[in-house]
């Protein structure tokens, strides 16, 4: 019988050791990433995440030194965790895309401007509405010349970034829809009118 109280020790080290390892389970196999362009979780990052393009955020410069060296700015209102904004990061990425040496792209999260008092003209609290996304396009000279929320077509903006910069909009940017490249995602911008290709 010696062997069955030496089968029976084994058995109950064993059940002990797979009770002790139980717990750990989940870090031995770990739920996949999941990341939801249509629900408002936070994933990280979305400018890295859904537009492909992390290089936006921290913005370079403030609005304050944008308005005050009296270069054309576009400031964005998002949030991480907000399905419309996540939707809306390429529109911001291709932004950067066609306009990023003649203006200021500030892509601001909102989370620091809830319940803050207003600065002033160059503070962002200034010209947000509590929504997101929002966009603001300012002058040179700070004056704003689009204030717009949720997911603004592409070409409202550029027109807009236009007058701000006295640059002439190629024909190539108006109208129909542009393709952008998102990481393994091809998702179209779209902005008024019909496709082309």
């Amino acid at each position: 019988m010696p062997t069955r109280t030496r089968l029976t020790g084994l058995l109950l080290r064993l059940a002990l050791a797979l009770l002790l390892l139980l717990p750990a389970a989940p870090l031995l196999w770990p739920a996949p990433a999941r990341a939801a362009l249509d629900s408002d979780t936070y994933d990280g990052n979305i400018y890295a995440l859904y537009a492909g393009n992390g290089s936006l955020v921290p913005p370079r410069s403030t609005l304050a030194q944008a308005l005050g060296a009296g270069r054309p700015a576009v400031v964005v209102y998002y949030l991480d965790d907000d399905a419309a904004s996540k939707r809306f990061a390429p529109v911001v990425s291709e932004l950067q895309r066609l306009w990023g040496n003649s203006i200021e792209l500030i892509p601001l999260v909102t989370d620091p401007l809830q319940n803050r008092a207003d600065g002033g003209p160059g503070d962002p609290a200034h010209y947000w509405r509590g929504l997101t996304p929002q966009v603001v396009v300012f002058s040179g000279g700070g004056r704003v010349l689009l204030d717009a929320e949720g997911a603004v077509d592409l070409d409202v903006i550029n027109e807009a970034v236009s007058e701000a910069t006295g640059i002439p909009l190629p024909e190539a940017f108006r109208g129909g829809s542009s393709t952008v490249s998102i990481n393994e995602l091809n998702a179209e911008v779209v902005s008024g009118g019909g496709a082309r290709r």
